[in-house]
């Protein structure tokens, strides 16, 4: 229990202090949704729907990387696992801050996803429509999203992962939607501010995947593995 109240816990908590970093980045496009004209009741509706299909790509993506996770656990590397995401994550991070890394090696996915975007905002605006638009931009490529997949696969299990991706989804949302509510107010150079936050989440992440890979026995830090609880009880 303590294990899957840990990754909502983590997951939330990136996509929280994440959505600082998607009011750059996606706020554009969420700012393009032609909602502004609508009713409160529709426009909540429509805010609601769009971030909830965002949080819904997520939750896939975390049952298709949660397979490789599961994997790594099934043979015991679950620890080592999760010292090595947080190993990546700062080293991508350092060879991003040092300019060597620049090569966005997703280009072709983000052309399509922003094409299908493209589509979906000229075409006419139902409920379902704002559900599919959100479901589309989960699937673009991102900075963030990739750390909270990383996050996701070093929970070892189908079922965490995705929890632990849901509940970033939902974690990005009070923000996204008061972006989408008040944008108008968001300056540019707001934006770009936030946006100098996302290294610093980054590596606090980074930090805690590699503590909790070393099996301290902090309680929602570094607790225990199972294996390591049943040692403990043979011994």
């Amino acid at each position: 229990m303590d294990e899957v109240l840990l990754v909502l816990i983590t997951g939330f908590t990136i996509g929280v202090f994440g959505s600082f970093h998607c009011v750059g980045m996606c706020g554009p496009l969420a700012l393009s949704l032609p909602i502004h004209q609508l009713t409160i009741f529709n426009k909540s509706m429509a805010i609601g729907l769009y971030n909830l299909g965002r949080s819904f790509s997520y939750a896939s993506m975390g049952i298709v990387f949660g397979l490789l996770g599961m994997s790594f656990s099934l043979f015991k590397l679950q620890q080592w696992l999760s010292i090595g995401a947080g190993s990546v994550i700062l080293l991508f991070l350092l060879m991003n801050y040092l300019g060597s890394y620049r090569v966005n090696v997703f280009s072709q996915l983000s052309h399509q996803v922003k094409t299908k975007l493209s589509d979906y905002l000229q075409a006419d605006k139902t409920p379902s429509t704002y559900f599919s638009i959100g479901i589309v931009n989960g699937f673009l490529p991102c900075g963030l999203v990739y750390v909270a997949i990383v996050t996701a696969i070093a929970t070892g299990t189908i079922l965490k992962s995705s929890l632990t991706m849901f509940a970033f989804g939902i974690g990005t949302i009070p923000i996204m939607a008061l972006t989408m509510i008040f944008g108008k107010f968001v300056s540019i150079n707001l934006r770009n501010k936030l946006n100098k936050m996302t290294p610093y989440l980054i590596m606090c992440v980074a930090i805690l995947l590699i503590l909790r890979g070393l099996n301290l026995g902090i309680p929602f830090i570094s607790p225990l593995l199972e294996n390591d609880k049943m040692n403990c009880c043979h011994r």
